[in-house]
């Protein structure tokens, strides 16, 4: 079987289904660590509770409840807050563009390398972009004086973080991300804070501040730890101002029935949640481990994934071919994070059984290519 040429990387990860089509190999035997999905997979307690739903036709003939009241009240409960703290959506993209327009956002400071929808969602929205560069040798970390000063400089009313930080886990205390909230709330700055990956390190949510100060709007998202990506649930906390701005411009019924039971019974499961967190931890540091014994680099890391830094020698694009014609595995190409050097890949944390076997892999496509 030989590498296709001149094939690009798909745009986001899991894409399994346009892989397959690519390189002739079937999406079942593909594994996927590129997408940073909970390798436990959806709690039992959710699929008792999907099929229990399948057997009332009122799951599918009625409309979902306009105002969520069940779902926001679930998620008010799980993170601490009141319902009228809660905007939902089916994705963080929705909510995103909702909250640039209720706030009426002109320029935005977008620190880089950084997910690929932050750019687009603010460009669709029409606000102005100032690229600012993380460094690699602070391991993509926040400095807040630094991303102040850049924030005065270009005039922006507005800015928008991720923590931990995609694409490199960097994770940001509770205390630092404090002290640029209230920086930038002396200018009139927003502060628009993606915590999509924040469920594995908790005490470094700033989901309680975004009820206490107008200038910060926390995104959060529920399936990506529950392992439900399929079902499209995401929400935003904030003031209750904020988030009455937000709701208008939110389609209606956003959420389908299915899905918002689905969350409400997942949030709830605090054994699932803490054996998570747990095997999260004890799974990224083994990697960590096998990772250093190959010699191939990693960032500090808070989430469910590691970013990899290759030799300067290494042909990354190659490697990543390689080791899905080889070892049918799929890592995160980071092609497309914008300011991210070349030499990057990007690996989800899975079970211990399929880290090893990537890790087999790449150790035996390294050893055949000279990566």
């Amino acid at each position: 079987m030989s590498v296709v040429p001149n094939v690009l990387p798909p745009a986001h990860g899991g894409q399994l289904w346009q892989i397959a089509a690519q390189y002739g190999i079937p999406a079942e035997r593909l594994l996927d660590f590129s997408a940073n999905i909970n390798p436990a997979g959806p709690p039992s307690s959710v699929l008792s509770a999907i099929r229990k739903k399948l057997d009332e036709p009122a799951t599918l003939a009625m409309y979902p409840d306009l105002e969520l009241v069940d779902l926001k009240r679930a998620i008010a409960a799980y993170t601490g807050t009141q319902q009228e703290n809660i905007a939902v959506a089916n994705g963080f993209v929705p909510l995103l563009d909702a909250a640039l327009r209720s706030l009426k956002i002109k320029r935005c400071l977008l620190p880089v390398p950084s997910f690929r929808e932050y750019r687009n969602t603010l460009e669709n929205a029409g606000v102005s972009i100032t690229p600012y560069h993380l460094s690699s040798d602070e391991d993509f970390r926040y400095v807040s004086d630094a991303i102040l000063n850049a924030l005065l400089k270009h005039s922006c009313d507005a800015i928008l973080l991720a923590n931990p930080q995609n694409p490199s886990g960097a994770l940001c205390d509770l205390d630092t991300m404090q002290q640029l909230i209230e920086m930038a709330a002396q200018s009139s700055i927003v502060i628009l804070l993606d915590e999509a990956f924040i469920d594995y390190s908790p005490d470094s949510s700033s989901t309680q501040r975004s009820i206490e100060q107008r200038n910060v709007i926390v995104f959060r998202s529920v399936t990506k730890f529950f392992a439900i990506p399929g079902l499209r649930v995401a929400y935003a906390v904030s003031t209750p101002s904020n988030v009455h701005a937000i709701n208008p411009f939110i389609a209606p019924w956003p959420i389908a029935n299915f899905a918002s039971n689905a969350v409400c019974i997942a949030l709830r499961d605090e054994i699932y949640v803490e054996e998570s967190r747990l095997a999260n931890d004890r799974r990224r540091l083994s990697l960590e481990q096998d990772f250093a014994r190959l010699k191939v680099a990693t960032y500090p890391s808070g989430a469910n994934f590691l970013l990899l830094r290759f030799s300067p020698d290494a042909n990354v694009s190659f490697l990543w071919e390689r080791l899905i014609v080889e070892e049918q595995i799929v890592l995160r190409s980071c092609a497309n994070f914008e300011g991210l050097k070349s030499g990057h890949l990007r690996i989800a944390v899975r079970s211990q059984l399929e880290n090893e076997r990537m890790i087999h892999g790449l150790e035996r496509v390294l050893a055949n290519f000279g990566g």
